[in-house]
Order: C-alpha cells, then sequence, then structure tokens
C-alpha cells in the first residue's frame, strides 16, 4: 500500500435496525474507541452481545468472571455477556511444568535485555498452546452466540481486541525509555525490534491484534452462512492505526505517531480484512485517529497529532458548537496560554526539519531517533504545562468526541463498506461532528 485510503463522505447507516444483533468482540474497559461504535449501535436499536476476556488467578491460571464480576461487566457493556474467557495472546501460555514467555521476560535485566537470548523453541510451543486455547474458547462463544440470534437478524462484529504486551516489570521500564527517554536516557526502538524481546513482543502483538480478527471471521462462517440464508447480512469491523491526514499550516497532510511498535500488526490486521473482502465476506479495518486512552499513554506526545482537530473544526464549518468547544478548551489553559498560541507550537512542531523524514507512509513504522523523540516528548511537555490542572487537558476534550464521531462513521459505513482499510482523518471527523452537533 503506497497512500492511505481516506473515507471520503459521511454514509448513514441504512442495514441495522430494532432487534439486530451487535456482537463486541473484545471486553468493554476504561475510555476508548469501542464506547463511540456501541453508542450507534444501540441508538439504531440494535441488541449488544459481549465477550470477556477472563481474569487472571494469582497463579497466573485463567478463568471465566465470578457472578458478581459478570453482572458489573453486563451493567457496563448494556448487554450480555457470554462468560467464556477469551483471553488472546500467548504470553501467559506454557507447557505443563514449564515457563510461560511472560516468565522469561521476567528474568532480564534493565541492562542486559538486549542481549538476553530467549528459547523460542519454547516460545513457539507456548504460542501454539495460546492459539489452541483461544481457537477452542471461541469455538464455545459462538455456539452460544448462535443461540442469541434470532432468524432474520443482521449481525455486526465489532472487533476491538489489541495489546500483547507482557507483563513484566523489566518492559514496563524498557518501554519508558523507548516511548519517553530523553536525552541519556533515550533508546533507539530499533533496539527493541532487533532484540529476542522485541521479536517475541511482535509475534504476541501480532496474536492480539491482528489473527483474532481472522479467527472470528472463520469462526463465525457457520452464523453467516445462517444469517444470509435467513436473508440477513453480516458486516466485520476493526480499529487500525496506521497514521492520520491532520491541518498542517492549511492542508490536510498525512502524519503519524513514531515509533508505534504495533504498527506491524496493525498492517496484519488490515491484511485480514484484504483477504476476506477478496471472498466476498464485508470486514473493514478502520484506521482511526490519535487519541489518548488508556494504553496510549505509553506513547508520550501521541496528543499531538489530535490537537490540530480544532482547526479542522474551523475550516470545516466553525459554527457556534465549535466556538463553544474552542472556549471550553481555552478555559483548561493557564492565564496567558492561548488555544491559537497552542495550535502554533503543534503546527511548528510537524513543521520542524526534524519531524520531516518520520512522516513517510511507505516507510511506516519508522523507528524513532534521539532528536525525534527529544522534539516529540519536549513538545509535549511544553504543552502540558500550559494547562492550569496537568490531569484535565484539551487533548482528553478532544479524545472524547473523536470517540462519538468514528463511531458514528464507522457505523454508517459498515451498512455498505467501500473497502477493507479505511482512514477516518480530521476532515471527515469534523464533518461528521459537525452535522451532529453545529
Amino acid at each position: 500500500m503506497k497512500n492511505s485510503i481516506p473515507l471520503t463522505a459521511i454514509r448513514k447507516n441504512s442495514l441495522y435496525g430494532e432487534g439486530d444483533i451487535f456482537v463486541l468482540f473484545g471486553e468493554l474497559f476504561g475510555r476508548g474507541y469501542a464506547t463511540g461504535l456501541i453508542d450507534a449501535a444501540k441508538a439504531a436499536g440494535m441488541t449488544v452481545v459481549g465477550i470477556t476476556v477472563g481474569r487472571r488467578e494469582d497463579d497466573g491460571s485463567l478463568r471465566a468472571l465470578t457472578a458478581e464480576e459478570h453482572a458489573a461487566a453486563e451493567e457496563n457493556l448494556g448487554g450480555k455477556i457470554i462468560n467464556v474467557p477469551l483471553m488472546a495472546g500467548f504470553d501467559m501460555d506454557a507447557p505443563e511444568g514449564e515457563k510461560n514467555p511472560t516468565d522469561l521476560v521476567g528474568e532480564m535485566t534493565i541492562d542486559g535485555w538486549q542481549d538476553h537470548k530467549l528459547d523460542f523453541d519454547l516460545i513457539d510451543r507456548c504460542r501454539e498452546i495460546g492459539v489452541t486455547r483461544f481457537k477452542a474458547a471461541l469455538a464455545d462463544v459462538m455456539a452460544q452466540l448462535d443461540a442469541l440470534i434470532p432468524a432474520g437478524k443482521n449481525v455486526f462484529f465489532a472487533h476491538t481486541m489489541a495489546g500483547g504486551i507482557p507483563r513484566a516489570k523489566v518492559f514496563m521500564a524498557i518501554a519508558n525509555r523507548i516511548y519517553k527517554g530523553r536525552g541519556a536516557r533515550y533508546m533507539p526502538s530499533q533496539s527493541l525490534v532487533d532484540s529476542d524481546l522485541g521479536k517475541l513482543i511482535l509475534q504476541n502483538f501480532d496474536e492480539v491484534t491482528a489473527h483474532t480478527f481472522g479467527h472470528l471471521i472463520e469462526a463465525s462462517s457457520a452464523i453467516r452462512t445462517r444469517i444470509e440464508g435467513e436473508g440477513g447480512q453480516v458486516r466485520y469491523t476493526a480499529y487500525g492505526y496506521h497514521g492520520t491526514r491532520v491541518l498542517i499550516d492549511g492542508e490536510y497532510k498525512w502524519q503519524t505517531y513514531t515509533n508505534y511498535t504495533q504498527g506491524y500488526a496493525k498492517m496484519n490486521l488490515e491484511g485480514h480484512a484484504q483477504a476476506a473482502f477478496e471472498k466476498g465476506i464485508k470486514a473493514t479495518v478502520f484506521n482511526c485517529p490519535e487519541i489518548r486512552t488508556n494504553s496510549s499513554d505509553v506513547f508520550a506526545g501521541i496528543e499531538l497529532s489530535l490537537l490540530p482537530l480544532l482547526e479542522a473544526l474551523r475550516k470545516e464549518g466553525g459554527g457556534a458548537w465549535v466556538d463553544a468547544l474552542w472556549q471550553q478548551c481555552q478555559d483548561l489553559l493557564k492565564d496567558g496560554a492561548t488555544v491559537e498560541g497552542l495550535l502554533k507550537d503543534v503546527n511548528d512542531y510537524q513543521l520542524d526539519p526534524v519531524m520531516q523524514p518520520f512522516n513517510n507512509f511507505e516507510a511506516w513504522p519508522m523507528p524513532n531517533s534521539g532528536e525525534q523523540v527529544e522534539k516529540t516528548v519536549g513538545t509535549s511537555q511544553a504543552i502540558v504545562a500550559l494547562h492550569k490542572d496537568r490531569k484535565v487537558l484539551v487533548s482528553d476534550v478532544l479524545s472524547h468526541e473523536v470517540v462519538n464521531a468514528t463511531g458514528q462513521l464507522m457505523f454508517g459505513e459498515a451498512s455498505d463498506p467501500a473497502g477493507p482499510v479505511l482512514w477516518l482523518d480530521h476532515d471527515l471527523v469534523a464533518q461528521q461532528l459537525i452535522s451532529t452537533k453545529g
């Protein structure tokens, strides 16, 4: 793929209605993109069904939700949850009596991890066990789901699984240096990718973020055949990230957060959608704009790609709601700081010669550099310092709006998707917000 493929028009839902089934394929935790899509499905009158990743006991064993946990999760989702643990990845899986990948990572040290060698024969066996476990649980989930879908109904599968970082303390220390380290604490992201640790993590990212989409499409084939035979239709969506077109110096230009290590898995996710689409299955990965979430906060500076949305809202029509949003953001800043000044800082950052080599679509995801990290993290920290409260940021306000807009855009486009991989850029996000709020 040589260029992004932006969604160019707002499509209205023309397929889903009262009593159709929306399946959230990934448990709903905290803030994140899934809430916008769920809200759009509920607004259309769909019945929501979810799954759970299960929970880990102290000894690492995976279990279903307790009755209390199950009730709380269903209340949070606003729908039924099939209580079969669908934990993706293999970082906690191992042959009987042997170490799992998280144990192996836990043996590393902050000083010696780059030269630390892993037993990839063991890791391959762990991976096979994890995939087998996941697919067996998925078959159980699909059997229970089939019984919940009445004849003649349409079904929407929304894949939201992502991640795969081993829960080892040493990795969090490494990640802080890779994604936030400046000066003496800077560590090249390529050093992670080239290490045995990096090779393990990239494999686990693939299993969690990408291959679960393929497993879902395959495992739901019997449901899809039944639904289509009864006159209904089935759609699949997934959340991608592959850079975003934002306003830079008055023009929409593709840019990205560097280094986005999960980018390799996100491209494999796109591959699953492309393969399905070629078989006539309507599966689409929507590459969404950068926002701040619980998981994205590890990437210091990711919000710098989000802030130009304020300018896009004015460029795409503005209005009273946009003016009120600007004022809301202005109220979060210290005396003497302005939204205009903040946006100038972001624009200067995007135009800085240090950043230009990284906005290379075909080379994505590129490794970071010391100068680039200094510029990204430094600019991010300077902008955070403009706020009255470091825990209440302009980027939080905008993230909430983007979640709603992307959910509505995805839900509308899924009725008859234009292709297997589409980008939701700031121009269309702004147009969607203005159309619903302006």
